[in-house]
This record gives C-alpha cells, structure tokens and sequence, in this order.
C-alpha cells in the first residue's frame, strides 16, 4: 500500500476551506493508502508564536483532525516536534541545498516581500524541511494544493540529489497527489475573494457556532442585482452559489439559480438558506469539536501514539541514511 504523508501548520481552527478543500479527503484516503498525518508546529516558528499558542493550537488542529473523521487507529496523528530525526536529516538536506535555488523559491519571495522585516533562515529553508518531513517515512505521495507545488519539486530535488551524490536508489521520488482529483474542492471566501484563507479574513471555522455563521454569511458580498435575464454571475455572486454547490441540495441551487436567471433574486434570502445549510453541514462535526477538545487525556493518547509511529518509521529512515553518509547507525 502505499504510503501518503500530509502536514498542517497550527495556524487555528480548521475552517470550511480547510475541510472540503483537504480534510474530507483525507478522510477517505485513510481507507485506501497508508496514511500518516502530522501538525507542523516546527514550521509555524517562522513567525514566533508564543509557547501558549504553540500548545493551544497543536491542541485544536488535533481535537478538529479527529472531529473531522480521521481515525487514528488508520491513519496516525503525530506532532511534528516529537520526530526528532526529522531535524537530522533537515540538517544533511541543507548541507546539499543551495542559497541561489532556495532564495528563488515563489513562497519565499513573497512572504519576504509581506514581512520584511522578518526575513528568517526558516522562511529560506522551508523547502528543506518540508522535504525532510516527507523524505523521513520515504512517502510516495503527498496531497497539494498548487501553491506547494513548487515546494514538492524541491523536495524530488533534494531526493535525487542525495540518491545522486552517494550513488544510491534510496529516496522515492513523492508525487504530488491532487486534492481536487480526490474530491477536494476550492472554497471562496466570504468577502468576494477567490479563496478562504485565515490571513484574508474571510473565514467560517467549523467550530463557530450557529449565530456567527449567520453573521458572517449576511455580511458576505454581493452586488445591486441581475439587470438581464439569464446574465453570467460576477465572481462575488459566483461564490454564494460555489457554497450553495457545496453544502445545499441540488434543489435548493437550481430554486436560487432559477431567481438569478429570471432577475427575481433576492440576497437576504438567499444568504438566510445558505446560513442554514452550512449549520446544518457543519453541526456533527461542530458538537465533537467540542468533545474532543474536553477530552486532554485522550488527545495525548492520540499524540503519544502517533508519535511512537512516526519515530518508529523515521528511525528506521535515518539510520540508513546515517550508514549512507558514512556516520555510525544510532
């Protein structure tokens, strides 16, 4: 079977985007590959959390993972910080990654231009890392988004370069594995933009409860309306009716598509339907959210038990490596 590993940063709650865009495909990966899925909270040092935030959002990734429907007796959840081997071969990658390839990577380009005054060498050698994360359990596929293609190239890179330079066939080369191909679907956001993001603002987490929902859903953008029978939809109408798509039934869309065709739409109403039906949507996994997260005893069971998993097969990774380089096996 073969082997699939993903990583989130523990950036806060999982919103909408993040569950049909990735989550409740994972879901059903777990069924169908060996999976392993970890919270990369060494990645999230770039930008200096505090020990608190550090702990509370590890905490809430894994309370969501499991609500979602991730079984760790499938597929383990693992904290990346308690892999230390992960570090190791962070440190051998980097000794054969060059400063030219890595300050030309987009993701590095740009969030140096959005925080320059917070240029670190772990914003430089996140390729590496992200590499070392998935070249550890020698994954065969990985689950992107276009954005970390780039980032899954320079991962191949570092692989071959290393099978390459000690004349060995040890590294698979990690395919990309396309979420949208898995059912993953794109997300907009709520303010008329191409996509929910926590840095845009524009999110519904799968943890706020009714009353926020149906805030922020009629505070969501719209336009003065249709002028034309049967019009194109602009992008920021286009968006309500990709929700509609994605959480209400298939008669519910045609009703307001048949509203927006005729020029009969009427915002509010739609917005108060489509408020329902993303709390109707979200309600079971909104009530184990809540289990979960009370649960600490068994949210370090999970932890403690990935972990083992993860160190176990990571292990086995680096002593190789450790012979192939010439260093003593631990």
């Amino acid at each position: 079977m073969e082997k699939v590993i993903s990583g989130i940063r523990p950036t806060g709650n999982l919103h909408l985007g993040n569950y049909f865009g990735a989550v409740k495909s994972f879901v059903k990966m777990q069924e169908e590959y060996n999976c392993m899925f970890f919270i990369a909270d060494w990645h999230s040092l770039t930008t200096h959390p505090t020990p608190e935030n550090i702990r509370t959002s590890v905490r809430t990734i894994l309370a969501e993972y499991l609500a979602c429907g991730i079984d760790p007796q499938k597929a383990p959840i693992y904290v990346q910080s308690d892999v230390k081997q992960v570090l190791e071969l962070y440190l051998y990658l980097n000794m054969n990654a060059y400063l030219g390839e890595l300050e030309r990577v987009t993701s590095f380009k740009d969030k140096a231009r959005k925080q320059p005054d917070n240029v670190n060498a772990g914003l430089l050698t996140y390729p590496s890392l992200m590499a070392a994360d998935i070249l550890i359990h020698k994954a065969n596929k990985v689950p992107v988004g276009k954005d970390q293609e780039q980032n899954m190239e320079m991962a191949r890179k570092f692989g071959r370069r290393f099978n390459m330079m000690y004349n060995v066939d040890f590294f698979p080369e990690p395919q990309s594995f396309s979420l949208a191909k898995e059912g993953g679907l794109k997300v907009p956001g709520l303010d008329g933009s191409g996509k929910m993001g926590k840095s845009e603002g524009n999110c519904i987490y799968l943890c706020d409860e009714p009353s926020v929902i149906r805030k922020k859903v009629m505070k969501a953008v719209t336009d003065s309306g249709p002028t034309a029978p049967n019009s194109p939809k602009p992008d920021v109408i286009q968006n309500l009716f990709t929700f509609l798509e994605i959480v209400s039934s298939k008669d519910t869309y045609n009703y307001f598509d048949e509203k927006w065709n005729d020029c009969s739409i009427r915002y509010g109403d739609l917005k108060k339907q489509l408020a329902e039906d993303i709390i109707i949507a979200t309600d079971p996994i909104r009530e184990r959210i809540k289990e979960f997260s009370s649960n600490s005893e068994l949210l370090n069971k999970v932890a403690k038990a990935g972990a083992e998993k993860a160190r176990e097969s990571a292990a086995a990774t680096l002593n190789e490596v450790r012979q192939i380089i010439g260093f003593r096996p631990y």
